[in-house]
């Protein structure tokens, strides 16, 4: 059963996809709205599995090839672990990553924008960030279980 995304959602989709000289397909609308569904970042194989219940006829070389639109077009991030497989994150607020490594659960990290901005500070001179990518790797505590 195919999920249509929600018309905030498929407008943004639309409007950055045409900015890149593309069209929608069902295929991005799914692989999208499996990532807007659960926020947990996932890998392009746990969305596959994921786009599968929803739209059997989907195959991984899709799913992998609807990322790559998606990130490209800013959509989404690419987020990369060490030698782990990419996971992806719809969050496009600036904001940090948690890795709990006994789970390799990935959660995000809300930032105080004076904190990014002093960051962006400790630069050398005639250095400007575009963005900032910070990662934090540990244990989750129990009440994030």
């Amino acid at each position: 059963m195919i999920r249509n995304l929600p018309s905030e959602a498929k407008e943004l989709l639309d409007k950055a996809l045409v900015a890149h000289g593309l069209r929608s397909t069902k295929q991005r609308e799914h692989v999208f709205l499996v990532l807007l569904q659960k926020r947990d970042h996932p890998t392009a194989d746990e969305i596959y599995a994921r786009s599968k219940a929803g739209m059997d006829t989907i195959s991984l070389a899709t799913v992998y090839n609807c990322l790559e639109t998606l990130v490209s077009c800013g959509l989404v991030k690419a987020v990369n672990y060490e030698r782990e497989p990419t996971r992806y994150c719809p969050n496009l607020h600036e904001h940090a990553h948690f890795q709990d490594r006994s789970t390799g659960r990935v959660y995000d990290v809300d930032l105080p924008p004076e904190l990014m901005a002093k960051l962006k500070e400790v630069l050398p001179n005639g250095f400007e960030a575009d963005s900032i990518e910070l990662y934090f790797h540990g244990r989750a505590g129990r009440e994030s279980a």
